[in-house]
C-alpha cells in the first residue's frame, strides 16, 4: 500500500508541475483528512494521485511522452487498470460520498445511542423527583399529625393545670376561713369579760 502513496513534490514532479500547483488542485479534494508518511509529509492515495492528474491535464493539455508512459505505468502499478481505461472523476466522488455516509451512518448510530440513554436517565430522574414528592407530603402530613397532637396535649395539660389550680384555690379559701372563725369566736369572749 506505501508503494501507491506518493508525495506532493513527487507527484508534481512526475507531472511536471510546481508543487504550488497540486497544492492548488489539493484543495478541491472532498476528503480533507491527509494522510501523512512517518516523517511527517503529506502522501497522496491512487485516487487522490488520479483526481490531480485527471484536473492539470484538463488545464494544461500538454503531456510529454514520458509523462504519459509514467502515468500508464504507475496506473498498471497502483491498482492493475489497463492502460486503455481513463480514470474517471466521478468513480473518486462516488467512493468519496459512500465515505462520508458510511461516517454519516456510524455518526448517527452513536447519537441515537447516545439519545436513549438520556430517554433512560430523564426517565430515572423522573422516577425520583416523583418519591421524592411523595416523601415530602408524607412527610407533611406527619408534621400536621403532630402539630395536632401536640395541640390536644397542651390542650390537656391547661385543662388539668386550670382544674389543680381551682382545687387549690379552693383549699387555700377553706383554710382562710377556718382560723378566722375560731378568732372571731375568741374576740367576742374577750369582750364580753371586758365588759
Amino acid at each position: 500500500m506505501s508503494e501507491n502513496l506518493k508525495t506532493i513534490r513527487e507527484l508534481a514532479d512526475e507531472l511536471g508541475v510546481s508543487k504550488q500547483a497540486i497544492q492548488y488542485h489539493i484543495k478541491y479534494l472532498t476528503n480533507k483528512d491527509r494522510q501523512t508518511n512517518d516523517k511527517g509529509i503529506v502522501v497522496l492515495s491512487s485516487e487522490e494521485q488520479r483526481f490531480i492528474r485527471s484536473r492539470v491535464d484538463k488545464q494544461t493539455n500538454k503531456r510529454t511522452d514520458k509523462s504519459q508512459a509514467n502515468k500508464r505505468q504507475t496506473d498498471k502499478q497502483t491498482n492493475g487498470f489497463d492502460n486503455k481505461k481513463e480514470w474517471n472523476v466521478d468513480q473518486y466522488l462516488l467512493s468519496e460520498i459512500e465515505d462520508v455516509r458510511k461516517n454519516r451512518d456510524k455518526q448517527l448510530a452513536v447519537k441515537d445511542k447516545q439519545l436513549e440513554n438520556k430517554d433512560l436517565q430523564i426517565s430515572q430522574l423522573q422516577n425520583l423527583l416523583d418519591q421524592q414528592q411523595r416523601l415530602a407530603l408524607q412527610d407533611k402530613k406527619l408534621l400536621e399529625e403532630y402539630k395536632a397532637e401536640i395541640k390536644d396535649l397542651k390542650a390537656l395539660t391547661t385543662q388539668t393545670q386550670a382544674a389543680t389550680d381551682e382545687q387549690g384555690a379552693v383549699n387555700e379559701k377553706s383554710d382562710v376561713e377556718e382560723p378566722n372563725h375560731p378568732e372571731t369566736a375568741k374576740s367576742k369572749k374577750w369582750w364580753r369579760f371586758g365588759r
